[in-house]
């Protein structure tokens, strides 16, 4: 019995280090639970060694205890799986299909000069959106239609009078939740784990321009009192390989339309 007692503490102990660490690098709750049964499921094996081997049974019988202990693990195994996080296929390949979807168009026959034409209206977007930014202030301001309380959408009619403007943010926005972004940032109290700056405050404190920058380039600024993550590279120098030009321009100008200086964004460090 006291053997049991010291294999169960140790499970315990080693399920709280586990969990910890977990806690630590900020995985979810299902993850560190998940951590302290497996601790804990070690332990018993451990006990199951230590326990008394059971008597000679006759064939009906014995027959019979391992039909009834393959039931109980297989009903253990089922019931204590479906309480784990579920892995969704489906929304997996709808992300995949997403980030794929321009180089599939790409590679079909009769699409390249669509494909080409959309790339054409969506710079003179781009450079309408650009022009406009300037004249409102050097880049840093952004389109009238934008300057709502931080964290609004702006409106459809505002994007249709500035040529499209409304479906350049919306891209913007979708690649804010296609690229995850959400999952190191925080922005309209939503997301962040505390990995990157909240953002709500950003569009006062980089213009578009420097915001697609870091985007494009991690290393490029790095976010005040953020040194460890920059120094560990935590923000991944992929997006340049998984987003469009034109995306990365579009989540960056939607990035600079928030400018609620009531949320504490750190301030940006240029580094040469």
């Amino acid at each position: 019995m006291g053997n049991i007692f010291k294999k169960l503490g140790a499970g315990l102990l080693v399920g709280g280090v586990l969990v910890g660490i977990a806690h630590s690098q900020e995985l979810p709750g299902t993850f560190q639970l998940l951590f302290f049964i497996v601790s804990l499921i070690g332990a018993m094996v451990f006990m199951l060694l230590d326990a008394r081997p059971l008597s000679t049974m006759s064939g009906e019988k014995s027959l019979f205890v391992v039909i009834a202990f393959w039931i109980l693990m297989v009903t253990v195994c089922v019931a204590g799986a479906s309480l784990l996080p579920q892995f969704n296929p489906a929304d997996e390949k709808e992300k995949i299909d997403k980030l794929l979807k321009s180089q599939r168009a790409a590679s079909q026959q009769g699409k390249a000069e669509e494909l080409i034409a959309r790339a054409k209206a969506l710079d003179e977007q781009v450079k309408a959106l650009e022009e406009r930014l300037k004249g409102l202030g050097s880049g840093q301001a952004t389109v009238a239609s934008l300057t709502l309380p931080a964290g609004d959408k702006p409106s459809s009619t505002a994007g249709a009078s500035s040529g499209g403007g409304g479906d350049f943010m919306k891209v913007g926005e979708e690649q804010w939740q296609l690229q995850e972004c959400y999952n190191c940032h925080k922005l309209r109290g939503e997301g962040g784990k505390k990995r990157g700056p909240e953002l709500d405050n950003v569009g006062s404190l980089l213009t578009v321009e420097e915001i697609q920058q870091k985007i494009y380039d991690p290393k490029s600024f790095m976010a005040e009192g953020y040194e460890k993550e920059y120094q560990k590279g935590i923000m991944p120098n992929k997006f340049k390989d998984l987003m469009e030009p034109k995306e990365m321009q579009a989540l960056a100008a939607w990035l600079g339309t928030f400018k609620n200086t009531s949320v504490n964004t750190p301030k940006p460090i240029k580094k040469s």
